[in-house]
């Protein structure tokens, strides 16, 4: 039986944001953090990395130098306890020096491409909390048969009155949007 590494090791707190900043990246990159709870998140299938990169690429393309688009990058979106998510895409202020802790205020949109192993996280656990943290854009790529004619894209934005995710419109061909960015992106062109 192989023993967990220590890290993982845990007081009654949880990991707490000083743990986590004191963590390598390697040890970063595996993980996520819910109310100080470690959450393994193995590596994503080569499809789900290849539509997050296109997508990711065509956002910056479209964003113009007010934004920055990051993937698989930490989103702190609370200290105490820590929640600490790591979003397929994230697009925040591009004026955000690189050693700062990104955080819900400086980011405006996130997207979260779906995987097999990440249908509740995806579709409840993650826009819940990236509502509940002041994320004004919240999209969701999903493709649920592999083939690049069932790809879909799910766009919300915050309702300011309610904290949550409005849903304003699936796209399943092509996302044309003036917001947050002026995007023109064809789905099937992700695969």
């Amino acid at each position: 039986m192989t023993a967990l590494p220590s890290w993982t090791d845990l007081p009654m707190e949880g990991l707490t944001a000083a743990d986590y900043d004191a963590l390598s990246e390697e040890v970063c990159r595996r993980i996520e953090v819910v109310d100080g709870g470690i959450v393994m998140t193995p590596a994503p299938r080569r499809p789900h990395q290849i539509i997050a990169r296109r997508l990711a690429n065509a956002i910056e393309d479209a964003a113009g130098p007010r934004w920055a688009v990051a993937t698989d990058v930490d989103l702190r979106l609370r200290d105490v306890p820590l929640l600490n998510r790591r979003p397929d895409i994230a697009v925040h202020d591009a004026a955000l020096d690189d050693d700062e802790v990104l955080r819900p205020e400086h980011t405006v949109l996130v997207v979260e491409v779906m995987s097999p192993g990440s249908i509740t996280t995806g579709q409840t656990d993650k826009p819940a909390e990236y509502a509940r943290a002041g994320i004004e854009h919240f999209w969701r790529l999903e493709n649920p048969t592999d083939d690049a004619a069932d790809l879909a894209l799910f766009r919300y934005r915050l309702d300011s009155a309610t904290g949550i995710y409005t849903l304003l419109e699936v796209h399943k061909d092509e996302v044309a949007v003036r917001v947050p960015m002026e995007l023109r992106v064809d789905l099937a062109t992700l695969r």
